[in-house]
């Protein structure tokens, strides 16, 4: 796939603040500064979502990758695996999140948060009363809002980077192990 929308160019300043902070430009942000104030927007947006602390890192970290996968943003693999190596997460455990049914290695609460982001990126989504239920009582009601609305955000910039044509750009090469590929079988009920 190729970019839909050639590359703006962007502000000295932001420019390099990417570089500092990434090493590279984004090619998501270089496609929505056609629009600086969606671009602005968005990169505010993103980093409010980002300071929320009610759930744990790992837990979001890998709910978004459950979601790149299932909707096949590889931008967003490759920068969330590469996110969460920044992180101190555990990458063996991270690498392994597009084939997450398959691995043994995710606790039951990895699992099931992985599966509500997944029936919450379907369409029509497909998460069910009982599926909720037992996230909020695990998690409680603060962390049950933030996961929610975390996964409704990364679907939005997950899908907005497929249907604009952002690949990857390598920044999980970064790390020493390698990211898995999801299974070429989608998961049942799964139509996203």
């Amino acid at each position: 796939m190729a970019l839909r929308l050639p590359k703006a160019e962007l502000p000295a300043e932001l420019t390099k603040n990417m570089i500092k902070q990434l090493g590279a430009v984004p090619e998501n942000v270089e496609v929505l500064w056609h629009s600086p104030r969606v671009a602005k927007d968005s990169l505010e947006f993103g980093a409010t979502v980002g300071a929320w602390d009610a759930v744990d890192p790992s837990l979001k970290s890998f709910a978004h990758m459950a979601v790149a996968s299932q909707v096949g943003c590889s931008w967003c693999l490759d920068v969330g695996y590469f996110q969460a190596q920044n992180e101190d997460l555990d990458l063996a455990t991270a690498s392994q999140v597009p084939r997450w049914r398959e691995a043994d290695v995710f606790t039951p609460l990895e699992r099931d948060v992985m599966g509500y982001a997944e029936a919450m990126t379907n369409t029509p989504p497909t998460v069910t009363d009982e599926q909720y239920a037992a996230l909020l009582e695990r998690l409680g009601l603060p962390a049950m809002v933030e996961l929610t609305a975390f996964i409704a955000y990364v679907n939005l910039a997950t899908r907005a980077n497929v249907a604009n044509g952002v690949t990857s750009q390598g920044f999980s090469d970064a790390c020493e192990i390698p990211l898995a590929k999801r299974p070429t079988t989608s998961p049942a009920g799964s139509t996203a």
